[in-house]
């Protein structure tokens, strides 16, 4: 069992994944199986987004990151229509995996539960899940670059722009052209590589969380964040808020590498880490350069 080997009790879980995998959600009928699958994608999106939200927004949450600057509340017109796209996306997403699983019980995956070794184990399981993070950080930055050019951007991409003050509901507010192009990737991925079903979960799963971190102001995270060390290397709320100010710069999604190798890094990047000048309020409706 890849992922599962000397670790017992998660035979099991491997099972169920197969199952899932290779029946759909519960064997029902797509309709069925789509409405189950828009449904925790839904709830995985409030849970993260809005348990963040509450958390660090909440009235009488303090700001402390950047004291002297003025902290900063997305308007409630601003969180609906992030909302809003964020739902379009969900259903664009629970398209997609209606289509893998239908892939999947056709033989068109390369999704696995066992394998035989050396390929099996903890270690391929532990190398897949960082290739596919490498990968889908590339796919995400040509891709980010494309969608701020100014043929695509204004139906591709300007939804997620629109916001001033970008927080957890904006990290999943793609305009559903883009929601599209992401989803792809993993329909892709999924056939070329072969990943455990845990495997493809953990890395939605970190989808998730790092986007929603992306987009946390500034001003509502406390001052031990690691912004120095982390943010030299991964993409953290610093790097992706100078991105929202200053859009030809900032394209990548987990990793700082490609922003620094493509001339796409903000030449006071690292200088500015955690100081008051990336607290600056975002452009509300930034044009591609």
């Amino acid at each position: 069992m890849a992922l599962t080997v000397g670790i017992d009790g998660m035979g099991g879980l491997a099972d169920m994944a197969d199952m899932v995998f290779s029946m759909g959600v519960q064997g029902f009928t797509p309709l069925i199986d789509g409405l189950i699958v828009f449904g925790l994608i839904l709830a995985r999106y409030f849970l993260v987004a809005g348990g963040s939200y509450l958390l660090l927004y909440r009235p009488g949450a303090t700001p402390q990151a950047i004291p002297q600057a003025p902290p900063q509340r997305p308007s409630a017109v601003s969180i609906r229509r992030d909302i809003v796209l964020s739902v379009l996306s969900a259903g664009v997403f629970a398209l997609a995996t209606l289509v893998l699983l239908a892939a999947h019980r056709h033989g068109l995956t390369r999704l696995y539960t066992e394998v035989p070794e050396p390929l099996g184990g903890l270690a391929y399981g532990l190398a897949s899940y960082l290739l596919v993070l490498l990968l889908q950080d590339a796919w995400f930055y040509l891709t980010h670059r494309l969608v701020h050019l100014s043929a695509l951007y204004p139906w591709m991409h300007r939804g997620h722009h629109r916001s001033r003050c970008p927080n957890p509901w904006t990290s999943f507010a793609f305009d559903p052209p883009e929601a599209a192009v992401q989803a792809l990737f993993l329909l892709a991925v999924v056939a070329l590589i072969p990943l455990h079903p845990i495997t493809l979960i953990a890395v939605l799963t970190t989808m998730t969380v790092w986007a929603v971190v992306n987009h946390l102001g500034l001003d509502r995270l406390p001052t031990a964040f690691p912004h120095h060390w982390l943010g030299r290397w991964l993409i953290g709320p610093s790097h992706h808020a100078l991105h929202h100010r200053r859009p030809a710069v900032h394209f990548g999604l987990y990793f700082t590498h490609l922003d620094r190798l493509f001339g796409s890094e903000d030449p006071a990047y690292v200088s500015s880490l955690g100081t008051a000048a990336l607290g600056e309020p975002a452009l509300s409706d930034p044009r591609a350069t």
